[in-house]
């Protein structure tokens, strides 16, 4: 595996004191203090310390250790009467499901899965207030690398997808369950890259293998890495671009019983057999299929062993994890990063929470499908119960008490960004045909606005399809009540480029810094469909 990440320089072992280091620490300021570590310009490093007493101060119930420590050494002057403890507390976070990057998703242990079922067993168990640590894969499971082609993206198995880290099952603090209609609060505490993998790549899929928003007019499969610098990304295919991510899980949820399975299979398979029949909508939104039914290929059903008579029967009737449903899942939230919380419905008991898909970065509507940065990555949660929570704060939306969405409240640490270039778009399709109030044309309309502007900056429009997509860019329904246009928003930072993109009384200014190589990496489109072209738009 390549070498991803910040090179460890100064390393600390907290069961040793400050003098016993293996790179000795100091605490006064010299200049014949001899350097213990060397690094490069523009090298990323990680410096490791310890707390400014060097654990002399304990996590105790008394105050004895700060009165007796010693500011002005770090060799500390016990008293006779009380002694330190340099003693670990118990470890938080508790890991609960761990990744061995080296391993296939189906080789992990605890297992993943790629579907959603009631009866797929629990990996895990926590308890209310308990801060637990969640590992996951990307969600290809490694299938996508980190190299110069876009061919492991054409010709991706999507049967194979998300994978999945749980279910964890959710217990209160007597060792009681989650009961269905409950509310199960999820608090992320704290998220990330897994250390040594900090990469992530955005791609668009081939029309004829999964698609896009605009799939009719950028039908080949394309990809884009992005490493990652703390907080920082940048491509080397997408050059003058740098920006802080907003970093979140695409998929949270927890497991649906059986009657909401029902459900859910009845009316996506209603959609799929007759939708194209039905929904004009479909005439300008090219995305195939309508909707992805279950199936038993590629099934991971976690503990449930492959070949057995009860995993062919939940194959059969399990949930492909592809879209956001009742239970939250694949809803590919942006703002759902640290410090944010879900409020989940809970239809099992134990909840059976998982979640995957770990995004660097997204730009609200993901619009290019595999649109985030998408990377392996870890969440560490908190959660509480919420009994009765469902009937309480959930008004359904359907037939059934079972038709509730999840609320979440939005964490207080995002990138902030004070200058916004925003692009318009209303429900008139690229023909000229109106449609009523149909924010899904709009917001198209704004994104293909966006990607023509831009590209007049000197990049090829595949390399701002995918920008849009993975750039913490706000997309907003400004209007949906003036018939027939709805009116459709896409706010886009303009700090994150090398060059000012903003409207000036000249021409659009041409430099050194505005090259289209290198481009993002690209394939051929081998089918026949027929491709959208706006006559009007910048070749």
């Amino acid at each position: 595996m390549a070498r991803y990440g910040p090179t460890l320089v100064v390393p600390i072992d907290l069961k040793k004191k400050p003098w016993e280091q293996k790179h000795p620490l100091h605490n006064r300021w010299h200049p014949d203090i001899p350097p213990v570590a060397e690094v490069k310009a523009d090298q990323l490093f990680r410096v490791e310390m310890i707390d400014f007493s060097g654990g002399a101060i304990t996590n105790n119930h008394t105050a004895h250790d700060v009165k007796h420590v010693d500011p002005l050494t770090t060799k500390f002057n016990v008293s006779k009467t009380y002694s330190i403890s340099l003693s670990m507390a118990p470890p938080t976070p508790r890991l609960v499901v761990p990744i061995d990057l080296k391993k296939k998703p189906w080789e992990q242990k605890p297992p993943l899965h790629n579907r959603w079922h009631p009866h797929i067993p629990h990996v895990a168990a926590v308890n209310t207030g308990e801060v637990f640590r969640v590992e996951m894969v990307d969600w290809t499971g490694g299938a996508v690398k980190d190299d110069d082609s876009a061919l492991d993206i054409k010709f991706l198995d999507l049967s194979t997808v998300h994978y999945l880290s749980g279910p964890i099952r959710i217990l209160d603090n007597d060792g009681i369950p989650a009961k269905p209609g409950d509310l199960l609060a999820v608090e992320i505490c704290n998220l990330g890259p897994l250390p040594g993998d900090e990469w992530g790549f955005t791609a668009t899929f081939d029309r004829e293998n999964g698609g896009g928003f605009l799939t009719d007019h950028f039908p080949c499969a394309t990809k884009a890495i992005w490493y990652f610098e703390g907080i920082y990304a940048h491509s080397p295919q997408i050059p003058g671009v740098r920006f802080p991510g907003l970093t979140h899980p695409g998929i949270i949820g927890t497991a649906p019983s059986m009657e909401l399975l029902n459900i859910w299979n009845e009316r996506e398979t209603d959609v799929e057999e007759n939708g194209i029949k039905s929904f004009k909508l479909c005439e300008v939104l090219h995305s195939r299929p309508l909707a992805n039914l279950p199936s038993t290929k590629s099934c991971l059903l976690g503990k449930i062993q492959k070949g057995t008579t009860e995993w062919e029967k939940i194959a059969k009737e399990a949930a492909r994890t592809i879209p956001g449903r009742e239970n939250g899942g694949n809803c590919d939230i942006k703002n759902l990063s640290r410090g944010a919380k879900v409020y989940l419905p809970v239809f099992v008991e134990g909840a059976n929470l998982s979640t995957g898909d770990m995004h660097f970065s997204q730009g609200d509507g993901e619009v290019s499908f595999c649109g985030a940065i998408e990377m392996s990555g870890f969440l560490e949660l908190k959660c509480e119960i919420i009994r009765g929570g469902m009937k309480e704060y959930l008004t359904p939306m359907g037939p059934t008490p079972l038709h509730v969405n999840p609320i979440f409240e939005i964490g207080p640490v995002e990138p902030r960004f004070s200058e916004w270039l925003v692009f318009e778009g209303i429900s008139v399709d690229e023909s000229g045909r109106q449609h009523y109030l149909d924010a899904s044309v709009a917001y198209k309309r704004a994104v293909l606005n966006a990607i023509d502007y831009i590209s007049k900056f000197g990049y090829s429009k595949e390399q701002v399809y995918l920008l849009l997509s993975c750039i913490p860019c706000e997309g907003r329904i400004s209007g949906i009540v003036d018939a027939p246009n709805a009116v459709a928003t896409l706010a886009i930072p303009t700090a994150i480029f090398d060059q000012d993109i903003r409207p000036k009384n000249n021409k659009v200014p041409v430099g050194p810094r505005l090259v289209k190589k290198p481009d993002v990496f690209k394939c051929t489109y081998d089918g026949n469909l027929p491709i959208t072209r706006n006559p009007s738009a910048t070749p």
